[in-house]
């Protein structure tokens, strides 16, 4: 038997690596300060965000570090309102009201790079 056959080509290999991506289950936790504008803002957004792209495979916690302030210094947060993207990995860190959707959709790994539309 040719070992050379049996084993998955390339692109099997990615297409098997995007349908895994596809049906990952995220778990991501938004720190934010009370209710300020800006903690308001980025709980809508990553909700829309959630439920748009993510639906039925997320986890998201919001943690006010207002009412916690131990668990922002075991996360080392340092400015609110921030988005912790724990799993699938790499871990990844959101600053702000997360309005850049497309941004936070890259840094997600939920869209690709566009490499036609590198001026933005």
């Amino acid at each position: 038997m040719n070992m050379k056959n049996s084993l998955p080509t390339e692109l099997e290999a990615m297409e098997a690596a995007a349908d895994a991506h596809d049906t990952a289950h995220y778990v991501l936790k938004l720190y934010i300060t009370g209710t300020t504008p800006s903690s308001m803002k980025a709980i809508v957004n990553i909700r829309k965000i959630c439920e748009e792209h993510l639906l039925g495979r997320y986890d998201l916690e919001i943690v006010d570090i207002s009412q916690q302030p131990m668990l922002a210094e075991g996360e080392q947060i340092i400015a609110a309102p921030t988005l912790i993207k724990k799993l699938p990995l790499p871990l990844r860190r959101f600053i702000g009201d997360l309005s850049q959707t497309e941004r936070i959709l890259l840094g997600l790994d939920l869209r690709k790079v566009d490499n036609k539309d590198s001026s933005s």
